[in-house]
């Protein structure tokens, strides 16, 4: 460990013009919204510059995301700053923290130890007083590096990176004889600076992916963007996709609480999963439902709505693959009906004053949903509106079934069938 019996203006005082221009740049950075990446770099070559003898350096931290819980950036001498790396969620990232220098720094963060400083510790990775006992010291003293210096700068009053409120950051050199007490000092004073410049990058991140994750990567960022106020909405022009479980009620009945959750999360994911790549994008989770849209933006109505019964397509077989697996192991499986329509919706907020939903409304909203529900009597599990098929022309095999009757829609509907093989 560090020692700590020295205040920081013994080691190298605090009007050091290298500790003030260190930490007025990170300051400006924080202010124009620099990525972690640029405050990496310049912090590294800044240091460079002040005499600090930097070799590698690291920073991450956890982040608030569904599918990611951690990220983080390398910098080398030789290179710079590399790509973040992300760390999906589970327990080999929750292994990799635990393993490393940063869990006994974490530990004294959550602790409340190192007398109102930042915890940190330092290992001599040649000579006398060398000591490895992470595995990353063995791998980076294999590479050349002689002294290493990690610190853990929490953020808020609870300063717990555990939670997403913090950045790890580790330094090595590999000068011999290691790091110098003034080196460590000008390290140490920059920090702080710098994880402020780091949170505001964070925050800002952060709440775009979260925005994203809820609401749709379109519509969080209309949202991040300001489109905040109540009733702003914008007519579009969109294939719509509604998607619903077939028999849900009795699935749910029959099955553990937690059984329908996974059952939900996999039906949903092999739904969407084919959207992706094609601009689909749910808008919203509808219980057993999944209501989404292709909006068709530059593209034509053809090309959209071909986009949107290709990723139908897919998604029905990727439900019919689902449903084998699931049967193989004995878990319960589900019919999945899907309808595809277009039409004119208006897209933007909708709500109270203090609650609003990004969605879309419109007839044809009410529509696609009314489509999908003649899946069951019509013997199909896909099919599409009149308007989507003269969308597409000729360009696939569909098969007419007649005009139905749509619940709350005046006139009767022509409504045509899918044929995979066409």
């Amino acid at each position: 460990m560090l020692g700590r019996d020295r205040p920081l203006s013994q080691r190298r005082g605090d009007a050091d013009p290298q500790i003030a221009e260190l930490q007025g740049w990170a300051v400006r950075q924080g202010l124009r919204g620099a990525g972690v990446d640029v405050l990496l770099d310049g912090l590294c070559r800044r240091l460079l510059a002040a005499g600090v003898p930097l070799w590698r350096a690291f920073a991450g931290g956890r982040t608030l995301h569904p599918q990611w819980a951690g990220h983080s950036y390398t910098w080398e001498r030789d290179v710079g700053t590399s790509e973040p790396a992300l760390f999906e969620r589970g327990a080999a990232y929750e292994g990799r923290i635990r393993t490393s220098p940063f869990a006994a720094l974490i530990g004294q963060l959550e602790r409340g130890e190192g007398g109102g400083g930042w915890p940190s510790l330092r290992r001599r990775l040649t000579g006398p007083e060398i000591h490895l006992d992470f595995a990353v010291l063995e791998e980076l003293a294999a590479a050349g590096a002689t002294d290493y210096f990690a610190q853990v700068v929490g953020f808020g009053a609870g300063g717990d990176p555990a939670r997403g409120t913090g950045v790890g950051y580790s330094l090595t050199t590999d000068r011999a004889g290691g790091f110098s007490d003034g080196d460590l000092a000008l390290i140490e004073a920059a920090l702080p600076a710098v994880s402020l410049a780091i949170m505001a990058h964070a925050g800002h991140t952060i709440a775009a992916g979260l925005l994203g994750a809820y609401l749709g990567a379109d519509a969080g960022r209309r949202v991040h963007a300001g489109a905040v106020e109540r009733g702003s909405v914008q007519g579009i022009r969109a294939a719509l996709w509604y998607a619903d479980i077939r028999g849900f009620t009795a699935i749910a009945d029959a099955q553990p609480g937690l059984a329908v959750i996974e059952l939900l999360d996999e039906v949903f994911e092999a739904l969407a999963a084919p959207l992706r790549p094609r601009g689909g994008e749910v808008l919203k989770f509808l219980g057993d439902g999944i209501l989404a849209q292709f909006a068709c933006g530059a593209a034509t109505e053809g090309e959209t709505c071909l986009r949107a019964l290709d990723a139908a397509s897919e998604a029905m077989m990727a439900i019919d693959q689902l449903n084998n697996a699931r049967d193989a192991v004995g878990k319960p499986t589900a019919a999945v009906d899907l309808a595809l329509h277009l039409g004119e919706v208006l897209y933007g907020n909708i709500g109270t004053v203090d609650r609003l939903d990004f969605t879309v409304i419109g007839p044809a909203v009410n529509e696609v949903a009314r489509i999908e529900a003649l899946c069951d009597q019509l013997g199909r599990n896909l099919l599409v509106s009149a308007e989507f098929a003269n969308a597409i022309g000729d360009r696939r095999s569909l098969t007419p079934l007649g005009r139905h009757a749509l619940r709350g829609v005046r006139e009767p509907r022509e409504i045509y069938g899918v044929d995979f093989g066409g």
